[in-house]
């Protein structure tokens, strides 16, 4: 897992505000590169997303996102007047995905967009959220085991942490 403080300074070194906002949507709201990519200001709603044509296979899906990252996203849509049918990042795959590598080697890390999404579904159980909210809310997924296979194993010396901490 790539620790907050490194996926902080990647977002905050980030200069330009539309490729911040697309790590951020990822880091922080655990969206798919492709849904990042599909959005259209006639989807956000606040601190909710409508995600439509998702990996999921469901026709729509909501994803949440912290107020602050809601805000900014709604002032670059006005501030770049962005229509309410059109893509709010309108590049290809390949332009994204550079992106984020770009961003990865501000802090000297080889990184790609799921990097982002496992970030948020691994910060989240660190920080206790309920892994039944992890799997069905920030990731979305059908069913718990595709959350855990995400979450993967946890070393020795996290286990040796968390068993300190509550114990110790």
């Amino acid at each position: 897992m790539i620790e907050k403080d490194i996926i902080d300074e990647i977002i905050f070194r980030t200069d330009n505000p539309r490729n911040r906002l697309m790590l951020e949507l990822m880091a922080r709201g655990g969206m798919r590169i492709g849904e990042v990519l599909n959005l259209r200001p006639k989807d956000h709603e606040g601190c909710k997303l409508m995600l439509s044509d998702t990996k999921g296979g469901r026709e729509t899906e909501v994803a949440f996102i912290p107020q602050k990252i809601s805000d900014r996203l709604k002032d670059y849509i006005q501030t770049d007047g962005i229509e309410s049918q059109a893509r709010i990042f309108p590049i290809s795959y390949t332009a994204a995905w550079s992106i984020v590598v770009k961003a990865g080697k501000l802090v000297g890390i080889h990184l790609r967009p799921h990097d982002l999404r496992r970030h948020a579904a691994t910060y989240a159980s660190r920080a206790g959220t309920p892994i039944e909210i992890i799997s069905k809310v920030l990731l979305r997924h059908q069913n718990l085991s595709a959350t855990q296979r995400y979450l993967g194993k946890v070393s020795d010396t996290e286990a040796m942490r968390w068993i300190e901490n509550l114990y110790g």
